[in-house]
């Protein structure tokens, strides 16, 4: 699933292409970009998303939630378009991308459930000592006060 060199020599062509005017495809010059969408869209689109579309479904369906195997084809398209991103001198991320990602959640992992990821409290080996201690330390405190109140009484 990592870049190969087919995958390289694509990914520079699409941004030769996008971000300095090469000849396209058809012998036609690209104009620079200027908004950051036209041109952007389509390289993300052309190379990013598609990439990204055949890692996922080079894996089985019932992976897809699995984080351990999906990690990598997320970050290849992640780092993929914020490259994109930098050679087209466009922000990252932006709104474009933030849709992206919407859309592209709401294809793969709209099934995925929560169980698992939701916040729960630690076991109580970890809670216990972040209890107990500030306990113990503010009732030897409280003890410390009250003695050298005790002591230093008759010395005023």
């Amino acid at each position: 699933m990592a870049l190969d060199c087919t995958s390289l020599t694509k990914l520079t062509l699409v941004l030769c292409v996008a971000v300095s005017g090469c000849s396209g495809a058809y012998g036609r010059a690209i104009p620079p970009l200027s908004s950051c969408s036209g041109a952007y869209v389509r390289a993300i689109s052309d190379f990013c998303v598609t990439k990204f579309s055949l890692d996922m479904e080079a894996l089985d369906q019932s992976l897809w939630c699995s984080w351990s195997d999906t990690f990598q084809p997320y970050e290849e398209l992640t780092n993929c378009t914020f490259f994109v991103a930098l050679k087209m001198h466009c922000f990252w991320p932006n709104r474009l991308i933030d849709d992206l990602y919407i859309r592209l959640h709401q294809d793969y992992f709209h099934d995925c459930a929560l169980t698992g990821r939701l916040l729960r409290d630690p076991p109580i080996r970890i809670l216990g000592p972040f209890i107990g201690v500030p306990v113990l330390v503010t009732l030897l405190m409280t003890a410390l006060v009250v003695w050298s109140g005790k002591c230093c009484q008759g010395i005023v």
